[in-house]
């Protein structure tokens, strides 16, 4: 708080006195994982998005939808309308210049002036006003204004993030399903090829009527599981196609999913500074600043504001006349605002101010609470579906063993055609699992990608840079 005093008066003047204390980001309790001394190195923690999902049809994707997707164009448009706010914000700092001019031309009444004429009124006038930041309102609305540009630039950012996750989910989504496709149109043309030869054994009077019953059911079985592939296939493309910014539509493939590969390398420990490059969090602590700078303009409007007002031209009744030094203008002028008596408004309105600066501390504490929980939940999940992984390749290949020995101890006339039907669904839904398991590891990287914030290049950033301004 400034003393009033005279002697200050031209330190105030130039300098301005600030009635509350600069934003510093808030202390937080950061978790035995995130540990100052980690280095980063090379991981998915710290990559570009292109360098983690490697497969370029994927890639070809993710632009596509960084380029068109609509939400992310609301974001940008959003960003565009913050930035011109920072700039009409801002200009209130600095002198205002306009200039004026008119012409004029009439004749007085002679019942009020007497032998009045015809006269001329040319003038030309150059106005200016100025807002001395006495207690920094404006140094502090400038600050809120900025704060709110980066906050719509992380939000923009955050989008998408969300935008490359979900593409790349939704992309291994899709090549599941096609493996999935594939497995049932496969056991499909193998339960036909059994029920034929079932078929044939019954005819002939070598088995029961029950084994043809059981191979049809099965074969029944897997014909509905096509379609219900083919339907999650057409659903995942046209949910794919919106995220890319376009009508519903067939979407290319790349390389099988067990040939799509991310970056592989999870970090043991994470910086303490990690999440905060997390968009969302950055977004959370830019509003908390905002929020924060404006206690500084809510108590600013309790104290005296001074303009300075000022004007420069020429006025003469002729146009010749308005170069003479006689036709010359000028004023100057100090305006002083107090406010005196408001029944306790603008105290209410800081008290009103001060406690949004104290909700927007509270989500940003939040914000970070859940950043950290995603980022445990993340490495948890990369590290447990990979296993599971492992254990459903194995499931498989045993299934698949079961399901051969089984057959040929049919054929062999040792076990009744239940033994075959029964490895034939352990085998198809092994399978299954397989296929759905490796989905899940791969939909885990992408999980743990997106939980520490993504890796983006400047260029990748279509936003303002205000670091400098």
């Amino acid at each position: 708080m400034c003393r009033s005093g005279l002697f200050l008066l031209p330190i105030v003047l130039l300098s301005g006195c600030a009635l509350t204390p600069d934003y510093e980001r808030p202390k937080v309790d950061v978790p035995s994982l995130y540990s100052p001394g980690v280095e980063q190195g090379d991981s998915i923690a710290n990559e570009y998005w292109w360098d983690v999902f490697q497969e370029p049809q994927l890639q070809g994707l993710i632009r596509s939808a960084l380029a068109e997707n609509k939400d992310l164009g609301i974001a940008l448009s959003r960003v565009a309308q913050v930035d011109a706010q920072l700039t009409s914000t801002r200009a209130n700092q600095f002198p205002f210049l306009d200039i004026t001019a008119s012409a004029g031309r009439g004749r007085q009444s002679q019942f009020i002036v007497p032998g009045a004429g015809v006269q001329n009124n040319l003038s030309i006038m150059g106005n200016v006003s100025f807002e001395i930041d006495l207690w920094l309102k404006l140094s502090r609305s400038t600050e809120s204004a900025r704060a709110d540009l980066l906050a719509s630039e992380a939000v923009h950012r955050h989008a998408s993030l969300a935008v490359v996750a979900s593409v790349a989910s939704s992309y291994t989504l899709l090549r599941d399903v096609d493996e999935r496709l594939l497995i049932a149109e496969r056991t499909v043309e193998s339960r036909q090829g059994s029920l034929d030869i079932i078929q044939a054994r019954f005819d002939k009077g070598t088995v029961p009527e029950l084994d043809v019953n059981q191979a049809q059911v099965e074969l029944a079985v897997a014909e509905v599981a096509v379609t219900v592939f083919q339907r999650q296939i057409a659903q995942t493309e046209h949910a794919l196609s919106i995220l890319l910014g376009r009508n519903p539509g067939p979407i290319a493939r790349g390389v099988p999913l067990d040939e799509l590969q991310l970056l592989p390398e999870i970090p043991t420990g994470l910086p303490s500074e990690l999440l905060q490059r997390r968009p969302d969090v950055v977004a959370a602590e830019q509003q908390l600043h905002s929020e924060t700078a404006l206690i500084g303009v809510a108590e600013a409007l309790r104290y005296p504001s001074l303009s300075l007002t000022g004007s420069y031209g020429s006025v003469s009744n002729e146009l010749s006349d308005l170069n003479s030094g006689d036709a010359l203008s000028w004023g100057i002028a100090g305006n002083l605002f107090a406010p005196v008596l408001n029944w306790g408004q603008l105290k209410a309105q800081s008290e009103a101010q001060q406690a949004r600066a104290e909700q927007a501390l509270r989500t940003y504490e939040s914000t970070l609470q859940q950043a950290f929980r995603e980022v445990a939940d993340a490495l948890v999940a990369v590290r447990t579906y990979d296993e599971a992984h492992e254990a459903y390749k194995r499931q498989a290949k045993a299934a698949r063993s079961a399901e051969r020995l089984s057959r040929a101890r049919y054929d062999a006339g040792f076990v009744d055609y239940l033994e075959v039907q029964e490895a034939s669904r352990s085998m198809f839904s092994a399978e299954l699992n397989e296929s759905s398991s490796l989905r899940a590891k791969l939909n885990a990287l992408i999980g743990l990608y997106k939980s520490l914030g993504g890796g983006w290049a400047p260029e990748e950033i279509k936003t303002a840079s205000v670091e400098a301004r």
